[in-house]
């Protein structure tokens, strides 16, 4: 099963919240309350998805965070990067050179390429969509077929 870890999970939560009022600013506490969650889990996050540029920090009394960009233009996989580093389902499909196998290897193109396809699944939805009560259904064989076209 393929699973995001915890923090992971959350900061997908906390960027959604702060996309359905993309120009306030947030303070740890703030946000800790509307997601339920400790204000030092929080606080850790934050500081994370700043540091990735997904958002931005500002000092002060009225300080806090707000959202880099737009959320139309954060995608999902922009967060679980800078949460988690480059979303790869075994090491090989994440960059050469990490497997000691890879040499001999019959299966790493799949891999690759089911990597790609998820990948392009995740980053094909931003914020702006997580954050409408409904998200659009992605088609997955669009994207199969995208990718498959981009690697040949």
């Amino acid at each position: 099963m393929l699973r995001l870890s915890k923090l992971t999970d959350y900061g997908t939560v906390i960027m959604t919240h702060l996309a359905r009022d993309p120009g306030r600013i947030y303070s740890a506490a703030e946000l800790a309350a509307a997601i339920g969650v400790a204000v030092p889990t929080v606080s850790k996050i934050l500081k994370t998805l700043a540091r990735h540029h997904l958002l931005q920090s500002l000092r002060g009394a009225n300080g806090g965070y707000l959202l880099a960009r737009p959320p139309e233009h954060i995608s999902i996989a922009q967060v679980i990067d800078a949460m988690e580093g480059p979303a790869g389902m075994t090491e090989c499909s994440v960059a050469a050179g990490l497997c000691a196998q890879e040499g001999l290897c019959a299966i790493r193109a799949n891999w690759q390429s089911i990597n790609r396809v998820i990948f392009m699944a995740l980053n094909s939805v931003t914020l702006a969509d997580m954050a409408q009560p409904v998200l659009h259904t992605v088609d997955i064989g669009a994207l199969h077929a995208r990718g498959a076209r981009a690697a040949s």
